[in-house]
């Protein structure tokens, strides 16, 4: 795991990064005559990132004049994707360690910089025979001092961000619904967060219909997982709860993908790991917020007992429901643990999930597909972390007329709406579950990529756990 340390200066014979507004800042710079005349060579030919090969070390120079007048937003973005790809170079290099300096006027740049370095060397190879590891280890960040604090904040970001995504890119072989509900109540014994695991018969006591019904066609009985991180002071009268969809292998049931729409189906829990990554980032953090989150888990099978099309679902909460696809089963998880949520009186309820093919076709992985019934100015709060994060919101409309798409013939509703508006009638399907404000969060386009993206590597991307960490600060800023 990577480490960040705060220091005013790099190291002799280390790889370093400044990151500067003007040329004549270069002579404060550890660099020869020759190679500032080179750096002025390159500036006036209008590079702005600049890479000096000294074959102990790298130097890296950056001139963000090009950053000026941006968002704020933009301006994190081009830092972390400055980072990644000086990542690239020093891990092509196998060099151990970097120091970040920051010469700007903004002193939280060098940290997006690191925070992007870190993100972007991430692997998931603990499977691999031969393994060939990223050797950088160190990053060292010159930041305002009065922003020392901030550094160990990035240190739990990363982390946790980088523990969704292991367990998405874990196989069903080795994370079932069992396994990966024991993960989580050992990671929150450790991050002082409260867990309670619900096995199948305490499942089975609670009449959730919903999650027992995807299960039944599994040897693997299903699991309910209840995380609560409440500090002794938080500023929320209500507490905010996160549900997160735990389908950890989905091969859609009886009604079965195709072979290559089940590759990746392993990601299906990609919400569950952003919410439990998420909560306890915020109990690291040691944010004044009272949080829960629900995890239903349980994998997807076409066994002898599936549950079939045709059949009707009494859930959770009494509604009963038409099953018309066997592979929309996300949201009859997500239901049950909807409903079970209203018992916290809950301030509000956000819910993660990779639900529909829809919302991924409809805007691809560059944003998370958004709706729900919570206020316009929750919703602001939400999309505006969205943008500093760059884990972008796009709200989708949520007309009642769309909820007339999901009503069935022999039952409440069903699971399925037809082949128009697939995300948003998922949607409302899960709003039936739901009495206080509330917004659902479809990462299935983001939460699983078949290549590198800048610090978003191949596989697991961790998406919402960053989200929610800097939508949980703005909430707890005075």
């Amino acid at each position: 795991m990577i480490q960040f340390t705060y220091s005013e200066k790099a190291k002799a014979n280390k790889s370093a990064v400044y990151l500067f507004s003007k040329s004549n800042e270069l002579q404060n710079f550890t660099l020869s005559k020759d190679e500032i005349s080179y750096v002025d060579k390159k500036l006036k030919e209008e590079e702005k990132f600049i890479a000096i090969n000294r074959f102990t070390h790298f130097i890296f120079l950056h001139q963000i004049a090009e950053i000026e007048g941006k968002s704020e937003a933009a301006k994190r973005e081009k830092y972390r994707g400055l980072g990644a790809k000086i990542a690239q170079t020093l891990v092509a290099h196998q060099y151990s360690e970097v120091w970040i300096g920051n010469h700007e006027s903004n002193p939280s740049a060098s940290l997006f910089v690191a925070e992007g370095t870190a993100l972007a060397i991430y692997q998931f190879i603990k499977y691999k025979s031969d393994k060939k590891e990223n050797t950088l280890k160190s990053i060292l960040v010159q930041t305002d001092k009065n922003q020392k604090a901030e550094i160990a904040g990035l240190q739990i970001l990363v982390e946790e961000t980088l523990r969704a995504r292991d367990w998405v890119n874990e196989p069903v072989s080795h994370l079932d619904a069992v396994e990966f509900a024991k993960q989580i109540k050992t990671a929150a014994k450790q991050n002082g967060v409260a867990c309670e695991v619900l096995n199948k018969k305490q499942i089975e006591t609670l009449k959730m219909g919903g999650l027992l019904a995807v299960n039944k066609g599994s040897k693997t009985p299903p699991t309910f997982t209840i995380l609560e991180y409440k500090p002794s002071k938080f500023s929320n009268k209500k507490p905010i709860v996160l549900v997160g969809k735990g389908v950890v292998y989905d091969t859609g049931g009886l009604s079965l993908k195709p072979t290559a729409g089940m590759d990746t189906m392993k990601c299906d829990m990609a919400g569950a790991a952003a919410v439990a990554a998420g909560i306890f980032a915020i109990a690291r953090n040691k944010l004044p917020l009272h949080v829960v989150a629900l995890i239903p888990a349980t994998d997807n099978r076409p066994g002898e007992i599936a549950y079939t099309p045709g059949d009707v679902i009494h859930m959770y909460d009494g509604q009963t429901v038409e099953v018309l696809n066997t592979d929309a089963e996300g949201r009859m998880i997500l239901a049950d643990a909807l409903a079970y949520a209203q018992k916290y009186d809950p301030e509000m309820v956000l819910d993660f999930a990779t639900l529909t093919g829809a919302a991924a076709a409809a805007i691809g992985a560059y944003g998370i597909v958004c709706m729900g019934t919570a206020s316009e100015e929750q919703k602001l709060k939400m999309k505006t972390a969205g943008e500093l994060a760059h884990e972008r919101l796009v709200e989708f409309p949520f007309w009642e007329d769309y909820a007339a798409l999901i009503k069935s013939d022999i039952a409440d509703m069903k699971n399925i709406g037809g082949p128009v508006a697939g995300a948003i009638t998922a949607g409302k399907f899960l709003e039936k579950f739901t009495k206080y404000p509330w917004m659902h969060f479809d990462i299935a386009g983001p939460a699983f990529i078949s290549a590198n993206d800048t610090y978003k590597t191949k596989g697991g991307t961790g998406v919402g756990v960053r989200l929610l960490v800097e939508w949980a600060k703005q909430l707890t800023k005075k």
